[in-house]
Formats: structure tokens, sequence, C-alpha cells
């Protein structure tokens, strides 16, 4: 039996601040917002140098899928087509079995605590991962690049709403490589 393979370009931008900033922002979108809710996640990256794999277990909704992004953040772009593959979340470790013994340059391991909303027409994650310690991403799901500089102004406006300063490419380039050496370093090791 076959499985659908989703592909679509998401335009994705993110926004780090600290708890204060994002005690205030969970109390903003409870308020003014649409609650997806809960979202927490185990995540396996999967790292080449300009794309990545990742094996998901949504650990808030029972799900998991694979997934191949083919940018990484602060490569160049805010959009990033994306495939994703659902699988059964019994068969997570099974999948990142398979991802780790495939040849990428890095593998690294993620917790991430997530709430989901809905504002302005842009899906928003506020989080907290040991890496990236709190932070937003901003998303918007487009199906043709077309659709990119609209999408991109939406979130900014969102961004300016929020009070937040949206990270340039340069800005999460240098932070991804710095996540990228401490984890080397093994400061993330579990």
């Amino acid at each position: 039996m076959s499985k659908k393979v989703d592909k679509q370009i998401e335009i994705e931008m993110r926004a780090m601040f600290d708890k204060k900033k994002h005690d205030e922002i969970k109390v903003f979108l409870n308020k003014n917002a649409e609650d997806l809710g809960e979202d927490n996640k185990d995540v396996y990256f999967f790292l080449l140098p300009n794309k990545f794999a990742k094996v998901t277990k949504n650990l808030s909704k029972g799900t998991a899928k694979m997934t191949v992004k083919l940018n990484r953040p602060g490569r160049g772009s805010s959009d990033f087509e994306e495939i994703e593959y659902p699988i059964n979340s019994n068969d997570f470790s099974s999948a990142v079995k398979l991802f780790s013994n495939l040849p990428f340059d890095e593998r690294q391991n993620s917790y991430q605590e997530r709430h989901n909303y809905l504002h302005n027409g842009v899906e928003l994650a506020l989080k907290f991962t040991e890496t990236w310690g709190y932070h937003l991403e901003f998303e918007i799901l487009i199906n043709n690049s077309s659709e990119q500089q609209e999408a991109e102004k939406k979130i900014m406006h969102v961004a300016e709403e929020l009070g937040v300063h949206v990270l340039s490419e340069k800005e999460l380039d240098e932070i991804t490589k710095r996540i990228d050496e401490e984890y080397r370093q093994g400061k993330y090791n579990k």
C-alpha cells in the first residue's frame, strides 16, 4: 500500500528571545491567536552541507514522519522545499536507525517543547530547545514560488506585531554553525 508523499515549499523565519519575551508572546497569542495546541517533538536531524533529513516523533499527537528539506537555515533563503513521508510512530526508532546508517555529515537529536498557533495567516511555533533556547518559528506553506514575497510580508507583519526581530540569513548561518560545532564538541550528547 502506497502512502502519499507531500511536496511543498515552506517559508520559514525565526526569532530568538529570552524567557520573559517568550512568556509575553504566549500571553498575547493565547488571547489573540487560534490555539493549535501543544506540539512537543523528539527530532533527529541528519545533516548535509546544504540540505537535511529528519525523523520526527510528535510526542503530543502520537505521530511520526520522515522529512527531507532541500535547504538549511542560514544557507541563503527563507524558502525550504520540503518532502514529508508519514510513518507509524512505532517505526520511529527503526527510521532513526536507517538514517543513522547512511553517510550523512552529522547527526543531531533535539527535544522540542512547542506550542503552535495560527495568527493572521501565519503558523507560529513558540518553542524551547536546548540548542536554540527560547524562539519562535514563523511558517507559511506555499505551492508556488510566486507566492513567496507575499508570505514573507505576512510573516514580517506578525513579527512586528509581536515585537520580535526576525533573524537574517547571516544570523541564522552563524547560529546553525555554532550549534553544529557544539554538537561536534559533545555539548548536546545524551
